[in-house]
């Protein structure tokens, strides 16, 4: 159903962003960030807020005046903008870990997420008519968001899909079984929520892998098999060749486990093989962007001077070029107040001081504008959760640390070690920039493609992702100061005689500080990078001979093949097992309905999509939960578990558990799917 003029927009009079949807915006985007900036420090992954966000705001809302689909979509996307800005802390921790700063000051941390973030909205703006209503990309999050506040308001415009009660039934069963069984590992630890089994051959040293988060097993299902099955390829690469081959050819050492060194095999070697194979793919992508790229300006420009009749459309009109501009130029500008607010400290020449910073500024806003598309297009490719935005991360860290390193060597900079560690700092400082602005373009054309397809007015959501960025933003720093208080990271840690075990291993950050401390000490390990190059300069060869054999039937995602070799296994087995779930399902409906297969596969694609979502609700939710619950308990001086039972050897049994719950879990979902084709 497309709007055509104002007669037949049967939405025209509908408020969207009003005052009590930006506060309750607000209000989930404290929860939300809370709980990402948790997860992403303990397991290197965040979650997308948007569909969780989206049902609360239906819950809520119901029980106000006049409430509307047009209104939640509003208090989805500003939420949405916030919880992804979280993704910050995949580098900045990095300032800590390098022993530059020893807290999180407010007023740095939160200019810098919200000027990046906000560039990151603004950037992704002239892209929407190419990439959101102009390609077929599945934009899977945002297609499942819409879906959801179509169910709960009741306005499905597609009468074969049946009545949102059981949609929201669909929802709630998908949360409270995620919810139960994060709450039996996460909170009690009665069961495990992964296990691995690692065997031997000669020297070599092999794991087959498995996690039992039912939330991934819905990202999985969501992310659909192409991509499931070049994940599984990742894992064969890092696991099946690359860990076994290092271990065989460098014998383990005598007071070293098995376990223990393989890992460390897989965190010094293989991971710079991913981060290769995700840098090259990101490169691509860029390269393959660059027509919908100059499409997207195109079309800016010409709203801009007047000549496309597309702006008398509600529908169609985004923020105005002139106003996109100021907003550029304005960010800029606070990047640059941030940046020499950095530098100043630093005891430096004012020439060099002043070069430094529009360095900086430049290469945030140039690398973020580059990163913008290529995020936006990868998030709808494979969804915002499953896109690989560290990736992104390692080569932004690359290419500013070259550069400052040039900067450094050619003005004498290097003659000291505290001139060498600034500069170190500054990269981290940098690189954070073009992470929020990278991590707001992923999620920003999903929550587009949302309004898209519930007939929001863009502009309007455009401005909620603003607002978004601004509350976000001012979240993150407290959060982030109260976790480093009451846990402390791996290598940096607040206080003496903490313990080390409990400490958040924030991997990214981690990574990214490897990185450019390797480059600054022109010691990191490009051989592995390289080969990680290769192998994806080799992917996407057969990715290209693979479309061109099956007129573009078939494909190979690079990045997802990145992502198997570089995030860690037990998070990578759910979303494989989501896939194939998904593809069974589809297989069993097809030969159950040879002839009514369409409307029988949209029926079970729906009941599927809402199920996932409640899925990662559910585990999402009471990931809050526990963050407020452990942060209470660590800072009034009690455990970092305060809900485990601690019972006695138990680890074995909690294994068997995790998986009988997660297969019972994939279990009640095929039912549930099977059951609802009518």
């Amino acid at each position: 159903m497309s709007i055509t003029s104002k007669h037949h927009d049967p939405y025209a009079g509908y408020r969207e962003l009003t005052l009590r949807g930006m506060i309750l915006g607000a209000l989930i985007t404290v929860i939300f960030t809370a709980s990402n900036v948790y997860l992403g420090l303990k397991v290197g992954l965040t979650f997308a807020s948007s569909i969780p966000a989206a049902v609360i705001s239906m819950a809520v809302l119901k029980f106000a005046k006049d409430s509307n689909i047009l209104e939640n979509n509003m208090v989805q996307t500003q939420a949405s903008a916030a919880g992804t800005l979280s993704t910050i802390i995949f580098v900045l921790p990095g300032l800590l870990m390098a022993g530059y700063w020893s807290g999180f000051p407010f007023w740095q941390t939160t200019l810098l997420c919200m000027a990046g973030g906000i560039l990151g909205v603004i950037f992704t703006i002239p892209l929407r008519y190419a990439m959101v209503v102009k390609s077929d990309l599945p934009y899977p999050e945002g297609v499942a968001a819409a879906e959801i506040l179509k169910v709960g308001s009741g306005e499905h415009d597609d009468e074969t899909i049946g009545n949102h009660e059981s949609g929201i039934k669909e929802i709630a069963a998908g949360g409270i079984l995620a919810g139960l069984m994060s709450f039996f590992s996460n909170g009690l630890r009665v069961i495990a929520d992964s296990a691995s089994y690692w065997f031997k051959s000669g020297n070599a040293i092999f794991q087959l892998p498995m996690g039992f988060s039912l939330a991934l097993l819905g990202a999985g299902y969501l992310v659909g098999l192409t991509g499931g099955i070049a994940i599984l390829i990742g894992i064969f690469i890092a696991w099946g060749v690359a860990v076994p081959y290092f271990s065989a050819t460098a014998p383990q050492p005598a007071d070293m486990e098995m376990v223990a060194y393989a890992m460390d095999l897989w965190q010094t070697k293989v991971r710079f093989i991913g981060a290769g194979t995700i840098g090259i793919a990101a490169v691509w992508t860029l390269i393959l962007l660059f027509k919908p790229m100059m499409e997207g300006m195109r079309l800016s420009f010409q709203t801009f001077s007047g000549k496309a009749e597309a702006s008398e459309h509600r529908v169609e009109q985004d923020l105005s070029p002139k106003s996109m501009i100021l907003w550029v130029l304005g960010m800029m500008l606070i990047l640059a107040f941030s940046f020499y607010h950095f530098i100043e400290n630093a005891g430096i020449s004012s020439g060099l001081a002043w070069l430094l910073v529009i360095v900086c500024t430049l290469l945030t806003s140039i690398i973020g504008f580059l990163v913008a598309a290529a995020c936006g297009y990868m998030a709808g490719l494979v969804g915002s959760s499953s896109s690989p935005i560290s990736g992104i991360g390692i080569v932004s860290i690359l290419t500013i640390s070259i550069v400052l390193l040039l900067i450094g060597e050619s003005s004498g900079l290097f003659a000291d070690e505290g001139s060498r560690q600034f500069m170190l700092a500054l990269a981290l400082f940098c690189g954070s920039a073009v992470i929020s602005v990278a991590s707001i373009s992923n999620d920003n054309l999903q929550d587009l493609k949302t309004g898209y397809l519930v007939h929001a007015t863009p502009w309007r959501q455009q401005v909620a992702l603003i607002i978004g960025c601004v509350v976000g933003a001012v979240v993150i720093a407290p959060v982030l100061e109260i976790l480093y208080q009451a846990y402390g990271f791996t290598g940096a840690m607040p206080r003496e005689g903490m313990d080390a075990a409990q400490a958040l291993a924030a991997p990214q950050a981690t990574l990214m500080t490897t990185i450019a401390q390797g480059i600054f000490a022109h010691n990191l390990q490009w051989t592995y990078i390289f080969t990680g190059v290769a192998i994806g300069i080799a992917l996407i060869i057969v990715d290209w001979l693979l479309k061109k054999s099956s007129a573009s039937k078939f494909s190979l995602p690079v990045l997802a093949v990145g992502m198997g070799i570089y995030l860690p296994p037990s998070i990578n087995m759910p979303i494989i097992i989501g896939a194939v779930l998904a593809a069974v399902l589809k297989s069993i409906v097809r030969k159950r309905y040879p002839s009514d297969t369409e409307r029988r596969l949209k029926q079970a694609d729906r009941t599927g999509t809402l199920l996932a979502a409640g899925l990662i609700v559910g585990e999402s939710l009471i990931g809050v939960i526990m963050a407020f619950i452990i942060a209470a308990s660590v800072t009034s001086g009690g455990s970092d578990a305060p809900l485990a039972l601690n019972l006695e050897n138990w680890h074995t049994t909690a294994s068997w558990l995790g998986l009988a719950v997660f297969i019972v879990g994939m279990l009640i979902v095929a039912k549930r799917v099977l059951a609802s084709i009518r």
